[in-house]
């Protein structure tokens, strides 16, 4: 007995069957948690995070295409060492979703200062301000991401994951374009509260607050049967050297992850560019404005609903390598469809396929970084991969912006096709499928 806790001492095999036991006790509860609060969370990070809504606020605000790479290169920048420190600080913990949840509440109150900004702010200080948001949304998504993927791998056995966020992104991609439709046509483009960009990321922070709610109600976290030992931040960065080296198969995938970011060099003017063309602007003409807002948003958004499942049980199946494979291969077509449109339905079908392969490529390089080494380091694989793609994601729009005042919104989507080409020739021929490796195994947390 335990004189501590009062409880029998468990050997390593009693220990790891106990923690099976309580995953499969509790599969349809965590299922349904993760499923709520991915379906909700999602569908309101998603009215952020599109490539529309951000952009096209910031444009309002400042009236440059600059300020707009500035602003997504902030996000990505707020993401890049905090990633590491999050790791650091749970990777040693047995229970993770009180942090978990704190994080979450720190990234909704970024969309919430985003909202009460744009409501009572103009010009330069609401500009000011939705930088400074956006960098500290990144600065907690980063951690966030990396506690969040834990808990789902404590809970949800590597052969439902697939499918699991394939359900949660197809009902939440559904709300989401449905949402993103509505915002465009009505929210932005009758101003309503006085700003409807305000008034869509407000709603954005009251779903993802819904949805982080519903998992901290409806989770059960197991306790592993044991965590890596508490190390100092500078005595965890030491080990880093050696993590990358024991498995090329992970440090290859780092660096096919981090050039595939480069799709953040044109992203942020996918729809300033579709504006250009159609010769409309917010000012001009603020209804077609805002309904062409809404259409390339819903196409966007509408791509996740009809793909995810596929994605989903194309990643339980294959592997999601082979997931991140195809969604590099259709963001490339999608970009080229971009630049070639002339009307609002080609600009529609071009979203399309971004999005659709935006979709994929979250899938995928979400989870295959769970699938290297020893349970005990995949925060910290995490956070590397995390760190690495934050990097790169922070440099794309600086560099994007850069182009475009230059020479020109095509040389930025030209620099976005180039950057993912060497991603998907670097992950077709040097990045390994871990499933393959443990086909005939059991995996090193007994799932």
């Amino acid at each position: 007995m335990d004189e501590t806790t009062g409880k029998p001492v468990l050997n390593e095999a009693e220990a790891d069957a106990a923690y099976d036991n309580f995953v499969m006790d509790n599969l349809k509860r965590n299922y349904a948690a993760h499923y709520v609060h991915g379906m909700l969370g999602m569908t309101g990070f998603r009215l952020v995070n599109t490539p529309t809504f951000v952009p096209a606020y910031l444009h309002s605000i400042s009236g440059s295409d600059f300020w707009v790479g500035i602003g997504t290169s902030l996000q990505q920048l707020g993401g890049i060492v905090s990633p590491i420190i999050g790791a650091q600080q749970i990777e040693h913990r047995k229970k993770i979703l009180p942090v978990s949840v704190m994080l979450g509440l720190l990234m909704r109150a970024q969309i919430l200062g985003l909202a009460i900004s744009g409501w009572f702010m103009g010009g330069w200080p609401a500009l000011a301000f939705a930088l400074l948001f956006l960098f500290l949304l990144g600065f907690f998504q980063g951690p966030q991401r990396v506690a969040f993927q834990l808990l789902l791998a404590k809970v949800i056995p590597i052969r439902l994951r697939g499918r699991l966020q394939a359900w949660r992104n197809l009902t939440g991609g559904v709300i989401a374009a449905l949402l993103s439709y509505f915002a465009g046509s009505w929210l932005v483009a009758n101003h309503v509260w006085g700003n409807g960009y305000a008034t869509t990321f407000f709603l954005a922070f009251v779903l993802t607050s819904l949805g982080l709610s519903a998992l901290q109600i409806l989770m059960r976290e197991p306790e592993p049967p044991s965590v890596r030992a508490r190390k100092s931040l500078r005595d965890r960065m030491k080990d880093f050297p050696a993590l990358i080296r024991e498995d090329t198969g992970f440090a290859w995938f780092m660096v096919a992850r981090s050039l595939a970011m480069g799709s953040r060099i044109g992203q942020p003017f996918f729809f300033l560019y579709a504006a250009y063309v159609l010769g409309i602007t917010a000012e001009g003409d603020p209804a077609r404005f805002g309904t062409t807002l809404a259409v390339l948003s819903l196409a966007y958004m509408g791509a996740d609903t009809v793909t995810n499942l596929v994605w989903g049980y194309l990643s339980d199946r294959q592997g999601f390598r082979s997931t991140f494979v195809i969604s590099l291969a259709i963001n490339i077509v999608g970009v080229a469809a971009l630049m070639m449109s002339q009307s609002v339905t080609t600009f529609a079908i071009a979203f399309f396929l971004i999005g659709a392969a935006q979709s994929g490529y979250l899938m995928s390089t979400s989870n295959i970084v769970l699938e290297y080494g020893h349970r005990h380091d995949v925060p910290m694989r995490m956070a590397l991969s995390n760190t690495a793609e934050g990097a790169m994601g922070s440099l794309a729009p600086l560099v994007g912006a850069g182009l475009v005042v230059w020479l020109g919104y095509d040389a930025s989507f030209y620099a976005t096709i180039l950057t993912m080409v060497a991603a998907l020739i670097v992950l077709v021929w040097k990045v390994d499928e871990p499933r393959k490796r443990r086909k005939a195994h059991i995996e090193p947390d007994g799932k």
